[in-house]
Formats: structure tokens, C-alpha cells, sequence
């Protein structure tokens, strides 16, 4: 049963950024869902011992207010639609929360080895994901659709990479790889690209895994560039500014200039051999005032009048999709970002509450910043993983929370299976193996 639930967490860690794979029959189900339902299993069959960390005790108490606030949201649903869409969004919230909380007990039971080869398979998922978005581009730049290919016959439905526009009859793509757009994808590489980059810059020379995270940060750059994502940037802008506050000495270090420069080089090629091409591209990138950017900020207008109907408990979970058609008379629109979402779907309470959690993760962050601290003092040499490790988390949370401004990823479950490592690591390197 040990082998069977560790292979379902792994798998399921790994596959967390692969939205398109999923079947549609009672909503919406992705591969990620079931392999962390099947962890679930799993993991509770397996259990002998029933005690937790301090950490998933608190969880289990967020869980349960954030439970009674949704469930409290039952009552402002306007109609039988309303109560659709908030049945699938309590569904997957259960699911990924329950994760969450299971997650952290999982990896504080098996201990540091385990916990890096989460980590592995983690960032693994994220490396195909993005392999598979360069080949969908270089696919559809011959005119072929490797969504057809590869996904349609395993889902049964129907996907392509992005197109942005036209440029003298020449499509502008954008891949989006295994998520569902190339703005999620550029949100969620930000992830790998801040934790591992402190990692890779405080390990040892001649260490066997250096080389291998130089190429990995080089390429996710070069494919998190590729999206477009003004997002993505920003997040991945923020995260960075986190960063220079330990890392500054290493602004002008080979080690960080080689795969950023390697990067860098790439991208100015692809660009110089296609200049007006890019130059057209790029600046409708940079541009604040089309109908694109308009809808981002449109839906902030949302939040007064919402709030003056329900203010305490919003409309109802997952319900803002309802909403909009009703506004806009549009189906196909979501909020276009994670804080109206939060907002005019929970509320007031909810969004305090969301809040809360935020800064208790951000505490045990800090937490896992002030092991490292110690572990230094001690002279431990654990001490130059656990701190690269916090501070990357850190970043990463900062930068995911900027992106979504305009994005709503936070929702999804590679950020409840990115938080659960964040909150595994004072838990799991407080104890000497």
C-alpha cells in the first residue's frame, strides 16, 4: 500500500500543470484530479498512525472555516445554474485541499530523500510541460495541430496552441502547451524558475546536479519568454526582487549570468531573424490600451456592486461565470483574475480569510528561513539547501500572488501542490536524519 500511495503522490506532483488532459462527464475531470483522489484513498487506507504535524492541524482548521464560508455562500445562489457551478467548485476545492493537508503528512512520514524526489518530479512536470509547448510551436509553425495528434485521442475533445494574431497573413502562436492558455503556462513557470534558481546558485562546484539546473532555468526562460505572458513577467519580476535581497552578490556571477545570457542570445536570434516580424509582436505586448487589457481591468468595476448585494459571503463559488453572462450577455469569459474572483464569489469573509492563510504561509516560510538560519550557526551543511529552498519558495509565492492580478492560476492544483511543499519544509529538515 506504501509503494501504491507514494507512486499516486508522485504522479500526481507531476502532473499538476496538465490541464488539457482531462475527460469531461460529471464537469470537468483532469488525469491530476484523479491521481490525487486515488492518493486520497490511498493515503487514508494506508494510515496506522492518525498523528499529524502541528502544520496540517492548523490546515485542517483553515479547512474547516474556509468550509463553513463557502458552504454559507450556498444561500446567495441566484439559480439552478448558479448551483451548478458552485457544486463543481466546491468538488475541486475539496479535492484540493484534502490534498493539501494529506500532502504535508505524507512528506513530514518519509523525510528529507523523499521530500527532494518530490521536488524532482515536481519540476519534472513543469519541464515536459514546457518541451512539449516548444514542439507544439515548432508543429504548428509547418501548419500541424499536435494537440490532434497526441491529446484528442486520449481526451476525446479538442485543443491547438494559441493564436495571438496575424502579421501579413503569417499567425502569431503562442503555446500553451498542456494548460489551457499561454498566460497559465507563464504563471506557472515562474514557480520552478525562482525556487530552483537559488538552489543552483548555492551548490557546490562540481556538484552533478549544477550543470543539469543551468540548462533546465535556461530553457524554461527561453519557453516562459515564448508565451508572451506580461504576466508571467510580472510574477517572475516580483519573485526576482524577492531574490536580490539574499542573492545580490551574485548579480554579476558567471553562475547566474551563463544560462540567463544563454537564454538571452537564444531569444535575440529567433528575434533578429524575423525582426520586423517580432518587432510588430512585441509591441502590441507592451501596448495598455486594447480591448485585451481593457477586459482585465473591466472586471474590477465588478467588485462595488457585488459587494453592495452580498458583501459577506459573495455570490457563491465558483459562480462568477454566471454573473458576467448576465452583465455581458458573454459565456466564455472568466474573471481574468484570481481577486475578483475572490471577491465577488466569497465576499468580504472570504477574502479575509484568504488573507489569513496567505500570511500564515508566508510565517512558515519565514520559519523555514530561520532553520536555515540556525542550521548556518550550527555549522550544518544542510544549511545551503534549506535556505536557497525557503527563499525560493518565498519568491515564488510573492510572484504568483503579483501574476494574478490579472490571472487566476492560484485556483488551480499545482498551486496547492506547490504550497504543500512550501509548508513541508520547516517540518521535514526541523528533524536531523
Amino acid at each position: 500500500m506504501r509503494r501504491v500511495t507514494s507512486f499516486l503522490f508522485l504522479a500526481s506532483v507531476f502532473c499538476v500543470t496538465f490541464e488539457k488532459i482531462h475527460w469531461t462527464f460529471a464537469g470537468t475531470v483532469g488525469i491530476a484530479d484523479f491521481l490525487a483522489i486515488g492518493f486520497l484513498i490511498s493515503f487514508v487506507l494506508g494510515t496506522r498512525r492518525f498523528r499529524v504535524p502541528h502544520t496540517t492541524v492548523v490546515l485542517l482548521g483553515f479547512f474547516a472555516v474556509f468550509l463553513i464560508a463557502y458552504l454559507l455562500g450556498y444561500f446567495d445562489l441566484s439559480d439552478s445554474d448558479a448551483l451548478g457551478q458552485w457544486g463543481k467548485g466546491m468538488t475541486k476545492w475539496l479535492i484540493h485541499f484534502l490534498f493539501l493537508a494529506a500532502a504535508v503528512v505524507w512528506l513530514s512520514r518519509r523525510g528529507q530523500r523523499y521530500f527532494w524526489k518530490t521536488m524532482v518530479w515536481f519540476t519534472a512536470g513543469f519541464v515536459v510541460n514546457a518541451a512539449y509547448g516548444v514542439l507544439q510551436l515548432l508543429d504548428a509553425r509547418r501548419g500541424g495541430n499536435l494537440d490532434a495528434l497526441v491529446l484528442s485521442p486520449i481526451t476525446g475533445g479538442a485543443s491547438q496552441i494559441n493564436i495571438y494574431g496575424a502579421i501579413n497573413g503569417a499567425n502569431v502562436y503562442r503555446p500553451n502547451a498542456l494548460t489551457g492558455d499561454p498566460n497559465h503556462l507563464g504563471i506557472m513557470l515562474i514557480v520552478p524558475l525562482l525556487v530552483l534558481t537559488p538552489l543552483y546558485l548555492r551548490l557546490e562546484k562540481g556538484h552533478p546536479a549544477r550543470r543539469w539546473l543551468m540548462v533546465v532555468i535556461g530553457f524554461l526562460l527561453v519557453v516562459e519568454a515564448m508565451t508572451l505572458s506580461r504576466s508571467g513577467l510580472l510574477g517572475l519580476a516580483v519573485g526576482a526582487l524577492v531574490l536580490l535581497l539574499p542573492y545580490r552578490q551574485f548579480l554579476k556571477s558567471a553562475q547566474l549570468l551563463v544560462p540567463i545570457g544563454a537564454a538571452l542570445a537564444l531569444l535575440l536570434a529567433i528575434v533578429l531573424s524575423r525582426r520586423s516580424f517580432f518587432t510588430t509582436v512585441l509591441k502590441s505586448r507592451v501596448q495598455t490600451s486594447g480591448s485585451s487589457e481593457n477586459a482585465h481591468f473591466q472586471v474590477y468595476s465588478f467588485i462595488p456592486h457585488v459587494l453592495h448585494v452580498d458583501p459577506l459571503f459573495g455570490l457563491g463559488l465558483n459562480t462568477f461565470s454566471v454573473y458576467y453572462q448576465f452583465v455581458t450577455g458573454k459565456t466564455n469569459w472568466g474573471p481574468h483574475s484570481y481577486y475578483v474572483a475572490l471577491i465577488v464569489e466569497t465576499g468580504i469573509i472570504g477574502t479575509l480569510l484568504f488573507g489569513v492563510f496567505v500570511i500564515w504561509v508566508f510565517r512558515r516560510l519565514n520559519a523555514a528561513r530561520a532553520l536555515g538560519r540556525a542550521l548556518a550557526a550550527a555549522r550544518d551543511p544542510l544549511a545551503a539547501r534549506v535556505r536557497p529552498l525557503a527563499w525560493g519558495f518565498t519568491a515564488a509565492l510573492a510572484g504568483t500572488l503579483a501574476a494574478n492580478a490579472f490571472y487566476l492560476t492560484m485556483q488551480f492544483y499545482y498551486f496547492y501542490a506547490f504550497t504543500a511543499l512550501a509548508l513541508s519544509i520547516p517540518v521535514v529538515f526541523a528533524v536531523r536524519e
